[in-house]
């Protein structure tokens, strides 16, 4: 506390609240940006996973997102995840049991433990779309199992990045016809053909399989990339 003269009204200095501080969060914003690009430089042939947290392991798509990263795992390639249950889980706990790399992104909750057990390298990360940024950023591939509207917006986000010229031409392997197809339909019938908001190539720019193996037939001979 202080005051300037013995009349002035006693006045209480309030701590620094450096959360509420714009500088002080652009400082936290560079700094997640430099720890995540730091935390990605080693890893090699990394492969996304995105897709449902909420999807169980008795589910038939949990199965096959474990099966590709153990696939995966066996091959020398690296899984990245989003830490968190559900695919994020299964794709992990797949490069685990394959004792290959398995790496996950998660986000810093006040309330709730989001790393699942099956990661053997994780970065906690505060903002979501540093995170997000991170999860796409130097992939040789990106894997989409059925999810909700964030496997949705990441989705988007990738092909709309390679439809731009923003990133280089990788794979991006949606899995599940019975959950992709009525997407794809809609893109070609309503984009490209109707309104033709799109060019016609634009939806070759992902493909839609329906098993592990399909999708690691794919993504087996891609070259490997670092940073768009």
């Amino acid at each position: 506390m202080r005051t300037s003269n013995p009349n002035e009204k006693l006045v209480v200095d309030k701590p620094f609240d450096f959360a509420e501080d714009a500088n002080w969060r652009i400082f936290r914003i560079m700094a997640e940006f430099i720890e995540g690009f730091e935390f990605l430089a080693p890893l090699r042939k990394e492969v996304t996973f995105f897709g449902s947290a909420r999807l169980k392991e008795d589910s038939y798509w949990y199965k096959q997102a474990q099966r590709l990263g153990y696939l995966l795992g066996k091959n020398g390639f690296t899984v990245v995840t989003g830490g968190g249950p559900g695919i994020m889980e299964a794709g992990n706990r797949g490069a685990y049991e394959a004792d290959g790399q398995s790496i996950g992104l998660d986000i810093e909750l006040p309330t709730e433990q989001r790393r699942n057990p099956y990661i053997r390298k994780g970065i906690g990360f505060h903002y979501f779309f540093t995170r997000k940024v991170m999860l796409s950023a130097s992939a040789q591939a990106y894997v989409f199992f059925p999810g909700g509207f964030g496997t949705l917006d990441e989705f988007f986000e990738m092909v709309t990045l390679q439809q731009t010229k923003k990133m280089e031409n990788v794979p991006i392997v949606c899995v599940g016809h019975d959950f992709w197809e009525g997407l794809d339909d809609w893109v070609k019938k309503n984009l490209v053909e109707k309104y033709k908001t799109i060019n016609s190539d634009d939806s070759s720019i992902y493909t839609v399989v329906d098993s592990a193996e399909e999708a690691f037939a794919i993504i087996k001979d891609t070259k490997e990339r670092k940073y768009f």
